[in-house]
């Protein structure tokens, strides 16, 4: 929310002064935000850092569904009447937050016409993301949902974009395009031999991400495979 002579709204300053009725809170790694069934009374700004949302069904089994780092928002739900937490919100790296309590949160939106504007297109921003994440998952194979989704958490396209990925668990990139861990290794590993990344592995590594993966969605990529066959269901 930029223009000729115009300062940007800071949002962290405003949300963190009184009238924004935040409050700043560190979290570690691993660190729970806060779980699903919980009362939903407040909205949660990433300052810094980046947390992971995940659910858990009936049977047990828990499922990585979106990940949310810098300048984004979570816990929304609480604005349109929702009484309890419908995911589990945990740090994957250490986190500063800034907490605002719906009412604050709603006064906020209120009395700030910019924060309202930055607010909602932040949200629409985002339900068109779920929608293409949706259309991905019906209609592309798993590599090309990998490749998108690096190309995501890289910001490619953004302003200051691509920027280097902090490493995350295959099992959890697995679990966000609905594949399984052998299946992201396996591409992981094709896309490093293609030059369309670069990482060294493990956890504490970061992944660079070339334009050059770009290929892989538009089916452009030098001898492309289908997905490995596997027989533990991904």
């Amino acid at each position: 929310m930029t223009g000729k002579g115009l300062q940007p709204f800071d949002i962290d300053s405003f949300l963190s002064r009184g009238d924004g009725g935040g409050t700043k809170a560190k979290y570690r790694k691993n660190e729970i935000v806060f779980r699903q069934g919980d009362s939903a009374d407040a909205v949660f700004y990433i300052i810094d850092g980046k947390c992971k949302v995940t659910v858990i069904s009936e049977t047990g089994k828990e499922a990585v569904v979106a990940l949310r780092e810098k300048g984004e928002f979570f816990g929304e739900g609480c604005l349109a009447g929702q009484p309890h937490r419908l995911a589990t919100v945990t740090a994957l790296t250490m986190s500063k937050l800034i907490r605002v309590g719906k009412a604050a949160m709603e006064r906020a939106l209120h009395d700030e016409p910019k924060f309202s504007q930055l607010f909602t297109s932040y949200l629409l921003a985002r339900n068109i993301r779920v929608e293409a994440d949706l259309m991905d998952q019906l209609f592309n194979s798993s590599e090309k949902r990998l490749a998108r989704l690096l190309l995501l958490m890289a910001k490619f396209g953004k302003e200051g974009g691509p920027e280097p990925v902090i490493a995350v668990r295959q099992a959890t990139l697995a679990e966000m395009i609905g594949t399984t861990r052998s299946r992201v290794s396996f591409f992981m590993n094709k896309f490093r031999k293609l030059g369309f990344i670069d990482y060294s592995g493990g956890l504490s590594g970061r992944i660079e991400v070339h334009s050059s993966l770009l290929n892989v969605i538009l089916d452009e990529t030098p001898g492309a495979t289908k997905d490995p066959p596997a027989n533990d269901g991904g």
